[in-house]
C-alpha cells in the first residue's frame, strides 16, 4: 500500500511527488507516456522563475530527476479508474491494482492539433500551442494565429506586442469570442483578420516559412508568408476513467479550485487536468505542491 498515488508525471505530478516525498510520504507516479508531459515537446522555455532559457526536455529531466532522488517510485501504467473506498482508493491500472490512502491526478490536457501536413515535422521550429511560452522567440516577425474563441484572441493581442505582423484565422465567418476581444483585435492595426479560411498546409525549411490556406468561400488556396503559426483550438482533458469518481465540468476538465480539492475525499486534482484559468508549466508546479499539502494533511487527519 502507498500512502499517495500520482496520476501523471508533468510538471504537477512530478511536483507532487517532490513535495509528498519530502513530507515523508511514499509515493507512487503513473505515466502512461514518458514523464515531462507537454514540457517535451517545447524547445526551450524562457518562462519559468529563476531559469533564463532551458530546453523542455531538460527541464522535465531535472524535475524526475529531482522527485526520483528524494524516493518516488515511477511505473509506466496507463491509470483506467480509481475506486474510493472511503478511507482507502485503488487505483485501477492495465496492469496493476494500487491500494493508496490519497491520489492527486495530474494527467494533465492535451493540446488540439490541426491534423494537417507540417504540422507535425515543424512543433517546435515554428509551430507552437502557446503564445505566452514561445511568443518572444519571434520578435519583429509575422505569426498566424488559428482559432476563433476567446483563447485565440487573446494570443493573437498579446502577440501584436511582440510581432511585426499577425494574421487571426478563423473557419467561421465570425469570430466566437467574447465581444470585447474582438473588438480590440479588430482596432488593432497589427492584427490582420483572415476569415473564412482553413489550413491546408504547413511550409519551411528547416522552420515555418509560409502556411497555405483554403478560403472557404471562394473555394480558393492562398499562401501566407509567417515565421510562426501558433494553434489555439482548445484543449483536449482525457478524464473519462474518472468521470464516476469526481465531478467533470462540461468540457471534461476535474472540477477542483485553487485549494485542488474535487469532489471525492481523498482526492485532489493539481495542473491543466483541473478547471483552471492560465495553464503553464509554473501553475502547474505550483498545484503539485498545494495538492501534495493537502494530501498530507488529510492523510494525517485519517491517522489522528
Amino acid at each position: 500500500m502507498y500512502d499517495l498515488i500520482i496520476i501523471g508525471a508533468g510538471p504537477a505530478g512530478l511536483s507532487a511527488a517532490v513535495y509528498g516525498c519530502r513530507a515523508g510520504l511514499e509515493c507512487l507516479l503513473l505515466e502512461e507516456s514518458t514523464y515531462g508531459g507537454q514540457v517535451t515537446s517545447t524547445s526551450e522555455i524562457e518562462n519559468y522563475p529563476s531559469v533564463k532559457k532551458i530546453a523542455g526536455w531538460e527541464l522535465a529531466d531535472n524535475l524526475y530527476q529531482q522527485a526520483i532522488g528524494f524516493g518516488a517510485t515511477l511505473n509506466f501504467e496507463k491509470v483506467l479508474s480509481i475506486i474510493n473506498d472511503g478511507n482507502l482508493k485503488t487505483v485501477i491500472t492495465d496492469q496493476n491494482a494500487y491500494v493508496t490512502k490519497a491520489v492527486i491526478i495530474a494527467n494533465g490536457a492535451k493540446r488540439r492539433k490541426l491534423g494537417v501536413e507540417g504540422e507535425n515535422e515543424f512543433s517546435g521550429r515554428g509551430v507552437s500551442y502557446c503564445a505566452n511560452c514561445d511568443g518572444s522567440f519571434f520578435k519583429d516577425k509575422t505569426a498566424v494565429v488559428i482559432g476563433g474563441g476567446n483563447t485565440a484572441l487573446e494570443d493573437a493581442l498579446y502577440l501584436s506586442n511582440i510581432c511585426s505582423k499577425v494574421f487571426l484565422v478563423h473557419r467561421r465567418n465570425e469570430y466566437r469570442a467574447e465581444k470585447y476581444l474582438v473588438d480590440s483585435v479588430m482596432k488593432n492595426d497589427k492584427i490582420v483578420p483572415l476569415l473564412s479560411r482553413t489550413p491546408v498546409r504547413i511550409n519551411g525549411t528547416g522552420s515555418v516559412e509560409s502556411i497555405i490556406l483554403n478560403n472557404i468561400e471562394t473555394g480558393e488556396e492562398e499562401t501566407i508568408s509567417t515565421d510562426a503559426v501558433f494553434v489555439c483550438i482548445g484543449l483536449l482533458p482525457d478524464n473519462s476513467a474518472f468521470g464516476d469518481t469526481v465531478n467533470l465540468d462540461k468540457n471534461g476538465y476535474i472540477i477542483a479550485g485553487e485549494d485542488c480539492v474535487t469532489s471525492s475525499a481523498g482526492i485532489f486534482a493539481a495542473g491543466d487536468t483541473r478547471t483552471k484559468l492560465l495553464r503553464q508549466i509554473v501553475t502547474a508546479a505550483s498545484d503539485g505542491a498545494i495538492a501534495a499539502n493537502a494530501a498530507v494533511t488529510y492523510i494525517n487527519n485519517l491517522e489522528e
